[in-house]
Parts: structure tokens; C-alpha cells; sequence
């Protein structure tokens, strides 16, 4: 992740100067990617690249790849680190149209600056440039791919169809992240591996960590739209709220009734676009044991991935995703 953001594990001089190096490789490959003939096209696709971001994705494939062979490809490492993140961006597009957001870190969302139109067809070009690099790294890569835009789209169906009639509403949000947000995470730990010529057992393990601390960083993310002060999440706090959108913090709250709570389901069953409203909802929910519990899901899915790490060989590359480990977790407390 860049320096800016979310920050490079540290400890290790070395690794450090690998992972700096390789994101700077990912930024150039970046620029490039989204390059077109169509100057239009140029503008829309870097809109959100502009924006910024935490680069997440990318630092994952370039710490699963530190398990592999010491020849291994350093170029397919940083096509597959290109890979998730166009996909990744591309997806953000498609959300804000589903979403009707007006903004995206910090700026006005493509959908709000162009259209939907010009928004989805710009996600449907970084999803063919990712496609057209994924498609040099090899038939598994490519089904890899596949098989990860296909859980993106069932979580995004499935986030808009809301919970099927007798299903609990917490199980669907967990399976909706799991989908939306673990399974992209997951890919990126796999593609890393598998490009840098990992065991099938290691790529099986970072593919499991990927998940797990996949699932903790979006969950993080949900608490951040509650909890934060400050724009940490890459949204304004209360965006969830505001648009009705019922995260962790809001299921767990709902799912146990207390008289005492009145007040506080009075405004979340209500229009929260006054921002004197909002902020008293926020005031409350902040106050709230949900809050605890949320927090307690994200521990319980770092802790899981921290589990699996006992299976990679020791080292700064495990020690920088033990890091990541906490860092998912503190960014809450």
C-alpha cells in the first residue's frame, strides 16, 4: 500500500525497499493500463486512480509472492498486483452507480461527475484491461479471475436483493462481504503465490489468510463509518447510515431489542438526510455495546488469519502479515 494510506508493514529494510519498489512498479503499470486512444476515456478511467487509495491488493500479491521461488517472475508478480486492482477499481465504478453515491474518497464519484452510463462503461474497460494482463499469466490465472469476478457479482446481487424471506440478516451481510470483499483479497493472495511459483499447500494458505483478513478489512471498514471522526474509511462518517445501509454495527444493534434503545431505532428506522439527525444516530450508535460486538468480529476474523500464518515459513513476510493483522484491527479501536 502506499505510504499515505495504509501503510507498508515495516521491520525489515529489505522487504520494505522490495514492497516500495513494486508498488511503484504497480502505479506505473497503472498509468498505463488505463491509457487509451480516446482522450475521453483517458479521463474517466483515471478519475478514481487519481483519487487515490490504500493499495491494499496489490501489497498482498507483492507479500504472497515473498513465499515463492527466489527466481520467480518478478514482472508476473507485479501484472497479477495490476490485475486485482484494475478489478478492484472497476468494481467501485459499478458500486457507485448501484450506490447513487455523489462521492468516492473524498471526491465527486464518476457516476456524479459524468453519468452512470459513462461510469459503468468505464468499470467494463478496466475489467478488460485486467482481463487482457490476467490473460498473459497463464490459464489458471485466468480462471482464478473468473471465478472471483463471478463471487463479486453474487455479492453485489445478492447486497441488492436483500436477505431471502426467513434468512437472518447478519448471516446474508457476512456472506455479501464474503463475496464482495474476501473473495477479491483471497485472489490476491493466490495470484501473488501462484506467480511467484508457491507450493499448492502455501498458495492454499495465503488463499485462506486473503479471506479471513479480507472479510476483518471490510468489517473494519463498516465500524470506521460509525466510529470515525475523520474520513478514515475513504467515505464521510455516516454514509452507511444516511443511505440505510445496515452494516455490522447496525445488525448487531437490531438483532437485540432493548426499550432503552428507542430512541436510537426511532432514527434508524427514519430519514437520516438531516445531518442534526445523523449525527445524534451516531452519537447514540458510538455509545452503543454493538459497538464492542463489531469490533470483537473484526479480532475474530484477524485472529483466524493470524492462525494460518503458523503454516508459512518464518520470516519478514510473515511477520509483515502478522502485521496487517493488527493493523486491521487497531484502525477500529
Amino acid at each position: 500500500m502506499t505510504a499515505t494510506s495504509f501503510g507498508i508493514p515495516r521491520g525489515d529494510a529489505t522487504l520494505e525497499a522490495v514492497l516500495r519498489a513494486g508498488l511503484e512498479a504497480v502505479e506505473v503499470g497503472l498509468t498505463a493500463a488505463v491509457s487509451s486512444e480516446a482522450e475521453f476515456v483517458n479521463e474517466a478511467a483515471r478519475h478514481l486512480l487519481d483519487a487515490g487509495g490504500k493499495r491494499f491488493r496489490p501489497l498482498l500479491v507483492l507479500l504472497a509472492a515473498q513465499f515463492g521461488v527466489e527466481d520467480a517472475d518478478a514482472e508476473a508478480v507485479v501484472a497479477a498486483a495490476l490485475v486485482v486492482e484494475l478489478t478492484h477499481v472497476a468494481t467501485l465504478y459499478h458500486d457507485d452507480v448501484m450506490d447513487e453515491a455523489r462521492l468516492r474518497r473524498g471526491a465527486p464519484s464518476a457516476n456524479a461527475r459524468f453519468d452512470n452510463s459513462v461510469a459503468i462503461l468505464t468499470g467494463d474497460f478496466l475489467f478488460a484491461q485486467a482481463s487482457d494482463i490476467v490473460a498473459g499469466l497463464g490459464p489458471e490465472a485466468v480462471r482464478i479471475q473468473a471465478r472471483t469476478f463471478a463471487r463479486l457479482v453474487q455479492g453485489q446481487i445478492a447486497e441488492t436483493r436483500g436477505p431471502a424471506p426467513g434468512q437472518d440478516p447478519l448471516d446474508h451481510y457476512l456472506s455479501v462481504v464474503a463475496d464482495k470483499t474476501g473473495s477479491l483479497i483471497a485472489a490476491s493472495a493466490r495470484l501473488g503465490a501462484l506467480t511467484a511459483g508457491c507450493s499448492r499447500h502455501l498458495q492454499g494458505v495465503l488463499t485462506a489468510f486473503g479471506e479471513r483478513i479480507g472479510t476483518a478489512f471490510q468489517l473494519s471498514d463498516d465500524i470506521l463509518d460509525v466510529a470515525s471522526a475523520a474520513t478514515q474509511s475513504g467515505k464521510t462518517p455516516g454514509t452507511d447510515l444516511r443511505e440505510g445501509v445496515a452494516t455490522l454495527p447496525v445488525l448487531l444493534f437490531e438483532g437485540a431489542p432493548d426499550p432503552a434503545d428507542g430512541r436510537l431505532r426511532e432514527l434508524l428506522a427514519g430519514d437520516l438526510g438531516d445531518d442534526a439527525l445523523l449525527g445524534e444516530a451516531l452519537t447514540l450508535l458510538r455509545g452503543h455495546p454493538a459497538m464492542g460486538q463489531s469490533r470483537s468480529y473484526v479480532v475474530d476474523r484477524a485472529e483466524e488469519a493470524r492462525a494460518l500464518l503458523e503454516q508459512l515459513p518464518a520470516g519478514p513476510a510473515r511477520d509483515a502479515l502478522d502485521d496487517l493483522c493488527d493493523l486491521v484491527v487497531t484502525r477500529t479501536a
